[in-house]
């Protein structure tokens, strides 16, 4: 489904530039919950920022489906972000005098879809994120937990393929963290339309309940568990 290959990505020139991508290796399978953990500054959101066609690459490249990109700025990748990458923020994004189901139908209007079918999509989108009951509050009429799911149902209502998701329980409570984790399950499994989703997350709980974790490591990516994200593995926390 997503395949990253020997990506890699440097800010600043000369003496000052930073390499802090170094040759990121990834494959995520259809229907895989992928965490994404590291130290702070080690690159993680600049990753999400280049699959999700936000920022360009140095070298290497990014296969999603049958399309290849990854060097090509914001403007050479419009599709990537209309048709085949949802994003979700820890900040929920939400226009605040617009209802959950016009937050989400506008996000729709706004990539090309007729106003009539983005209603329709956003609501399926609402009642499969739980909020059939709530599509015609204002965010203000809604809990933290509810607006993130507002957030969810306006990334997921494109069926895009993928789901990027940096820090998105980040200003949630413990509960209403693991029920966006327990959502993020059920997307992954949807039997009709499985959804692919990596997750930047520094909590070792919720990153637990990934099908996999990856640790961000000096540019590199590698396999890991929460003993070893966490510096508790002898054996191999700091290995390439």
């Amino acid at each position: 489904m997503l395949k990253v290959n020997n990506l890699t990505k440097a800010f600043g020139s000369g003496s000052n530039k930073l390499q802090v991508l170094k040759g990121v290796d990834m494959n995520i399978k259809q229907g895989e919950m992928v965490a994404l953990m590291g130290p702070s500054g080690s690159g993680k959101s600049t990753l999400l920022n280049i699959i999700g066609g936000l920022l360009a690459g140095d070298d290497g490249s990014i296969t999603l489906g049958e399309r290849t990109y990854g060097l090509k700025g914001p403007s050479g990748v419009v599709d990537v972000r209309r048709e085949l990458v949802g994003w979700i923020f820890q900040d929920f994004h939400l226009l605040d005098n617009l209802t959950a189901v016009d937050n989400v139908a506008m996000a729709l209007e706004l990539s090309g879809i007729a106003a009539s079918d983005a209603e329709k999509a956003a609501v399926v989108a609402l009642e499969k994120v739980g909020l059939g009951d709530r599509m015609h509050h204002i965010p203000d009429q809604l809990s933290g937990g509810q607006q993130q799911r507002v957030a969810i149902a306006r990334a997921i209502a494109g069926n895009r393929p993928v789901l990027l998701a940096d820090e998105p329980t980040g200003n949630l409570d413990i509960a209403s963290g693991k029920e966006v984790m327990a959502l993020f399950k059920e997307l992954c499994h949807d039997e009709d339309n499985p959804i692919s989703i990596l997750m930047v997350t520094h909590d070792p709980d919720l990153a637990s309940n990934a099908d996999r974790m990856l640790l961000l490591n000096d540019g590199k990516t590698e396999a890991s568990d929460i003993r070893s994200a966490w510096g508790l593995d002898e054996a191999g926390g700091e290995e390439e």
